[in-house]
């Protein structure tokens, strides 16, 4: 799988960014609902070090790929947002994300892990419910 290059629009939400939230035993269970044939954001990982200075771009390294959708990992730059730790910082981002195939609904699971600018390491399971039921939200699943 080799990453997209791609500038992401200054709207992608870094506020929900996987900075600084890991867990005693490394990994973080997450669910997420999502319409069918429609790519959702799973992880978003800057170049930004504890200090708020620029270093080398995180990564996002796939363990176990979706059975019923495919991951993509794309590349590009945005502005932290205002909210963020390091706010309005121009960072270079790695973002993973979900397609499901074709017309799917129902269940599907993925896990990956991050790899921060400062080393540190974090694992994640996230539970993907495909559905077309109006009433689903439709955004992805990185609120922290």
């Amino acid at each position: 799988m080799h990453p997209h290059h791609a500038v992401l629009p200054i709207a992608f939400s870094l506020a929900l960014l996987v900075a600084g939230s890991a867990l005693a035993d490394g990994m973080v269970n997450r669910t997420a609902t999502i319409a069918p044939g429609k790519p959702a954001r799973l992880a978003v990982v800057t170049a930004l070090k504890k200090d708020c200075s620029i270093g080398e771009v995180g990564s996002i390294r796939i363990v176990t790929p979706p059975k019923s959708g495919s991951l993509v990992i794309k590349t590009g730059k945005t502005k932290t947002p205002g909210s963020f730790r390091c706010p309005n910082v121009e960072t270079p981002v790695q973002a993973l994300f979900y397609q499901p195939n074709g017309k799917f609904t129902g269940q599907d699971e993925v896990a990956y892990e991050t790899k921060g600018t400062d080393g540190e390491t974090e694992n994640f399971t996230v539970k993907i419910n495909v559905t077309d039921k109006s009433g689903a939200p439709k955004k992805d699943l990185m609120e922290l």
